[in-house]
Formats: structure tokens, C-alpha cells, sequence
């Protein structure tokens, strides 16, 4: 049924009052993109806690697309603008003069330059924030565009947890700020002197407790880098432990079995047995050492012998049968080299061709998160082989630089994980892009050998935990869930320094500048720290480049307008130190359309406002829509 006009009307008012810009003063984000990655940042920028009470947010999806995890285009508050092309049109409909900021969060990085370069053409001024892959495209592209521009890799920031978790350790990597290098470890791998802050405490039966208040009992702490990071050497010397000894008549065997097809290789066994046999008799029939015995039964069987009537009976019936075993040898054996060649040809053209390996890392899928996976592992010297469908994915020649195997199959059959010695390796990354299939992986993986330590990707962060709650596969990780707070930070210009993965959590460390008549303005450091939330770790005073580190804090200490906190937080706890270092709220009410229609309640059913920007004809004017008049369904608005 149609909806009332009067509805329709309604919403239109209301919708046209809370975009109207005059009246809403608060900041505007576009956001470009369909994946878990646009949602974490689009419901995040919704749900943070601005000075202005929020933020406007604005979604590009295309007209129809499929979602692998949460639909950013079904989000509560958004307003939703669907265009198949990211061009100057859409960034007109989508409202992108005068924003805050635009985030182009596709998985395409050519097409997120050319969306960059058209949406600059809309307006300079304001910041970009672009998802790429190719570090190379990405210093380009900041020379190349005369906007503020960030340029970010999710593929990068999410792979040191997966390799953490693939060698059964903390996060190997560290991060520099300012004069001193930090990393995270164990505390029982740092000195006492060492310990920035505590991170996380897992001893709790509800979870990890991150940032807790008691410092002292912290499993996993931040600690000062003093020299080559622990963490690193004690993976590597855990990995000399547990590679074992490649055991050669396992390996030989191994080779025989790939070399020939089953059926010849019984036929072979059975012609082998049968001469065995007969040169076993041979030797007591003629009464002869076991070598010379050997040798009349190979020159029986390889070239015949000459006939003698007055041997034995038993003699010449061997004899015979030897004959007959040689002929049925000579086509078998060449057969066998036949065949083997073949498989060999095969085998070398699909990867599956492979030794057998002990104590390797086996990643499965060579895309964004794959590759950079793949190429940090073998930093640490660790063997790596590696599965992908697809002959040529995009990591294939950095496979082939860092001599990687590569193994072209589908990773959820049996024989492709045998050829990867998936039973022996020392744990199974499963990063490519669909979850299904990922899911099918890490079960096939489990039935080879139970116990294997498996790190599972997935988009959809809830259903990785409760993926990890059911199956008890291992560890699970959403890579969009470990990025987003570093994208988000840059969207909302905050200096996030790096962003520290603790279990399937994100905790960003960032550099919060107090402004005058912000709430902390004239307070203690003391009301910095929240338990479970902020932590404060160096504090830069107003003008100065010199900072004050956490050894040396006084928590009486007065915060001045001016000076720069340097914490480690979750997202929430950012949300609140950067609403009371920021300055001041305008005064004054914001005003209502006449008639006291309230400001609505944001909402996603169906009768959220969705603009769509349909693709002219070629040579045609990009059209723009207007905004809905009243009486104007503000459901669909056709150009």
C-alpha cells in the first residue's frame, strides 16, 4: 500500500530541516563504500561523542551490491546516496562542498584515486582519507592532490595481528613516537624499568580486560623499545625448537606416491613381489650365495636365458615365470616414467608439486591481507607456503620474489591441503576474501589434524566471535574491525600514532591536543587516566617539541590550553578526551522550523531518505538531484 501523503510530507520537512546547513551545526562526513570497513567507520562517526553533539553522515553505495559482513547502507541515521560511479555528479548529490571530510574506502585503488581526484574537483579544502594497497600509488597520490589527504592500508595495519597469532606470540612490530620506539610484549619479556602502561589482562573468565586499573597483574603490557624488540627473537628461537628433523624415507616415500598413479604403482609392487619371490627359490635351487643369486635372477628376468633341458623341472618352471615377469617389467617401468613426467608437468604447473614441509606457515588466499601476511612472515624467516584459486592473485610475484610456493587449488579439498603439508605446519592463516569459503577451509584443516592452530579472517567482527565461540578453530580476526579506528582517526583529523591489536580488539595510540576552554583546560593529568578506557603515556607542553613521558608525569600537573596528550585508548575513551580537549560549543540553541517539528529520530526502515544518481547517456550532462519538496516521497528522488 502507498504511503499517506501526509507521511510523505512529513518526513520531507523533517528530513530538509536536519540537512539544512545553517540550522546544523554539526560536521559532515561522506563516506564511499560497501564493505565492513565503510560500516565500522560510517556507525562509529554516527555514534562518536563530538562537541556539536554528533555528526552528519553521508553513505555512496552503488544501486545493487552484495555485502560480505554488515550493510553499511542499513545503518540507522545515515543518509544514503546510490550511484554506480563515484564522479563530480554523486559528490554534488552526496553533498561533498563543505564537508568535514570524505573517506573512499573501496577495495579498487585506481578507482579511489580517480574518486579522489574528482571529488577535489568539487572542493578542495576538504580531507580526504583513501584506502589503499600499493604503497607506491599512495606516496604518489599525496604529492598528486592539492586536498589534505591521508592515505591508509588496512591490508598493513591488520597483518601483524594475524602473524602474531599465526606464531603464537604478541605483536612482533613496533612503532616510533617522537624520541623513543615502543612495542608490545609479555611482561614477564620486559624489564620492570621497561613498562610503559598495561594493556591486558586475560586472566578474567569474561574476556580480555584491556587497560585495566591494576597495573601490576597485566598479561600483555607497552613497553620502551631498548634495543632489538623480544618479541621477535623469542618467536625465532620458538621456531628453531619446533622445526624437527625432515625425516628422508617419509620424503622419499612421499616422492614415490606423487610420482605415479595408484594403480601402476600396485602393479609394479605385485611384479617386484612375484620376481622377489622366485629369486628367493633360485638361490635354494642352485645352491648359491644371495649376491650371486641377485644376479641370475636379474639377468633371467631383465635378458632371458638361454634354454636348458637338463635342468630341473622347478628350474625351468622359474625360469619361465622370470621370462614372463620380465616382459610384464619393461612396459610397466616405462609407463611408470611416463606417467611420472606427466604428473610431474601437472604438478609444477598448479604448485602442487611440493616437498614435504614441518614447521611452516600455510596462508591461504594472496589478496590485500594475504600478501602483507605472507611478506612479514618471511621477515621473520619463517617458511611459508602458500593457496590461492586463482593462478595469478595479486601476490603471486611477490611469491615468487621471496621463492614462496605457490599452490593453485581450492583450499577446503583434502589433496590441497595434503600438497601444502598443512598436517605438519606450525599454523594455517585463512585471509582471503570470502568467509564462506574461509570457513570451509578452516574445518577441512581441522579434520587433517585436530588441534591445529588456525587464524581465520572474516568481515562480520560478531560473527567472527561467535565463529570462535562454537568452533573453536582458533583465532578469529575482522580486518575492517582492526583498522577502522586508524581511518577513523584520520577522518576526524586525530593524530592516531598506530593502532595496537589485542585479541579480536583495537586499541589506537593517538595525540590529543588540548584547546583553550576545553574542559581539561586548567585541570589535573590525573583526570586523563579512566580505567578500562584512557591511558596516558607522554604529555608535549604547549610550544615545546620536547615531551614528558610517563616516568616522569606528575599526576598534580595542570594541563594548559596548547598541550598535546599522548594516550592509548579505546575508541570510546578517544571519543571522550577528544570531546573535552576540544573548544567550546557555540552558544545559543539550534533553531526549529516554524510549527515545533522535532528533530527526528534517525532511522533505518523504510523511510530512511536514499538519493540515487543514474548513469546519463554518453556525451550527456550529469544531472543532480534536489533536495525533496514537501509532498515529495524523500524515499527515492529520480533525477
Amino acid at each position: 500500500m502507498a504511503e499517506p501523503w501526509r507521511d510523505r510530507a512529513r518526513r520531507a520537512v523533517e528530513w530538509n530541516w536536519r540537512l539544512r546547513a545553517a540550522g546544523d551545526p554539526r560536521p559532515h562526513y561522506v563516506i564511499c563504500g560497501r564493505d565492513a570497513l565503510a560500516y565500522y567507520v560510517a556507525r562509529a562517526m554516527l555514534e562518536s561523542e563530538l562537541p556539536a553533539g554528533g555528526a552528519r553522515v553521508t553513505v555512496v553505495v552503488p544501486e545493487r551490491y552484495r555485502s560480505n559482513g554488515p550493510d553499511v547502507a542499513g545503518l540507522r541515521g545515515v543518509r544514503v546516496v546510490r550511484s554506480e560511479r563515484l564522479d563530480v555528479a554523486t559528490f554534488e548529490a552526496a553533498g561533498l562542498a563543505g564537508a568535514t571530510g570524505l573517506a573512499l574506502l573501496h577495495q579498487d585503488d585506481v578507482g579511489n584515486l580517480h574518486a579522489a581526484l574528482c571529488a577535489q574537483a568539487v572542493d578542495q579544502r576538504v580531507r580526504q582519507v583513501l584506502r589503499m594497497f600499493n604503497g607506491t600509488l599512495a606516496e604518489g597520490v599525496r604529492k598528486l592532490l592539492k586536498a589534505p589527504v591521508e592515505v591508509l592500508s588496512d591490508a598493513e595495519m591488520a597483518a601483524p595481528a594475524f602473524v602474531a597469532a599465526a606464531l603464537g606470540e604478541v605483536d612482533p612490530s613496533s612503532f616510533q613516537h617522537r624520541d623513543k620506539t615502543f612495542r608490545v610484549a609479555r611482561r614477564a619479556d620486559v624489564r620492570p624499568q621497561d613498562v610503559v602502561c598495561a594493556l591486558a589482562h586475560g586472566g578474567d573468565e569474561q574476556g580480555v580486560e584491556l587497560l585495566p586499573a591494576e597495573q601490576a597483574g597485566a598479561d600483555l603490557v607497552l613497553a620502551e623499545a631498548t634495543g632489538q624488540p623480544p618479541g621477535t627473537e623469542v618467536a625465532a628461537r620458538r621456531l628453531v625448537r619446533a622445526r624437527r628433523r625432515r625425516r628422508p624415507v617419509t620424503m622419499l616415500l612421499g616422492a614415490v606416491r606423487g610420482f605415479a598413479t595408484r594403480k601402476i604403482g600396485i602393479a609394479v609392487m605385485l611384479v617386484l613381489a612375484v620376481i622377489a619371490v622366485l629369486g628367493a627359490l633360485i638361490s635354494r635351487a642352485e645352491d648359491v650365495s644371495p649376491v650371486e643369486a641377485l644376479y641370475l635372477t636379474l639377468v633371467t628376468t631383465l635378458s632371458g636365458a638361454d634354454p636348458d633341458t637338463d635342468k630341473a623341472i622347478d628350474a625351468q618352471i622359474m625360469q619361465v615365470v622370470l621370462n614372463l615377469a620380465g616382459l610384464a617389467l619393461i612396459p610397466l617401468i616405462t609407463a611408470v616414467v611416463v606417467d611420472g613426467i606427466v604428473n610431474a608437468r601437472l604438478a609444477l604447473h598448479t604448485g602442487r608439486l611440493q616437498p614435504a614441509r614441518v614447521g611452516h606457515v600455510v596462508v591461504i588466499g594472496l589478496g590485500n591481507v594475504g600478501t602483507r601476511v605472507m611478506a612479514q612472515l618471511r621477515e621473520y624467516d619463517v617458511e611459508v607456503v602458500a593457496i590461492d584459486k586463482n593462478p595469478q592473485p595479486r601476490g603471486a610475484a611477490l611469491a615468487r620474489q621471496l621463492e614462496v610456493p605457490l599452490i593453485v587449488g581450492d583450499a577446503a579439498l583434502p589433496e590441497t591441503l595434503a600438497a601444502a603439508s598443512v598436517a605438519d605446519c606450525q599454523a594455517l592463516v585463512v585471509a582471503s576474501t570470502d568467509d564462506v569459503a574461509n570457513l570451509e577451509a578452516a574445518l577441512a584443516a581441522r579434520d587433517l589434524r585436530d588441534g591445529l592452530r588456525v587464524v581465520l579472517r572474516l568481515f562480520d567482527g560478531d560473527f567472527a566471535e561467535r565463529v570462535d565461540e562454537t568452533f573453536a578453530l582458533g583465532v578469529s580476526r575482522s580486518v575492517s574491525y582492526l583498522a577502522a579506528p586508524a581511518f577513523i582517526g584520520a577522518l576526524t583529523e586525530r593524530a592516531v600514532i598506530t593502532t595496537i591489536p589485542v585479541d579480536r580488539h583495537a586499541l589506537p595510540v593517538a595525540e590529543v591536543p588540548v584547546a583553550a576552554g576545553s574542559d581539561l583546560d586548567g585541570r589535573p593529568l590525573d583526570e586523563v587516566n579512566r580505567d578500562g578506557q584512557v591511558r596516558l603515556i607522554a604529555r608535549t607542553p604547549a610550544g615545546g617539541t620536547k615531551a614528558i613521558w610517563w616516568k616522569d608525569l606528575d599526576p598534580r600537573q595542570v594541563i594548559f590550553a596548547g598541550d598535546r596528550l599522548t594516550v592509548v585508548a579505546r575508541r570510546r575513551g578517544l571519543d571522550w578526551l577528544t570531546r573535552h580537549c576540544a573548544p567550546p560549543a557555540r552558544s545559543g540553541p539550534v533553531p526549529r522550523p516554524a510549527g515545533g517539528v522535532p528533530h527526528p529520530t534517525p532511522t533505518s526502515e523504510p523511510g530512511q531518505a536514499e538519493w540515487r544518481v543514474a548513469a546519463p547517456a554518453p556525451g550527456a550532462a550529469h544531472p543532480v538531484p534536489a533536495p525533496p519538496e514537501i509532498g515529495e516521497s524523500a524515499d527515492t528522488i529520480s533525477p
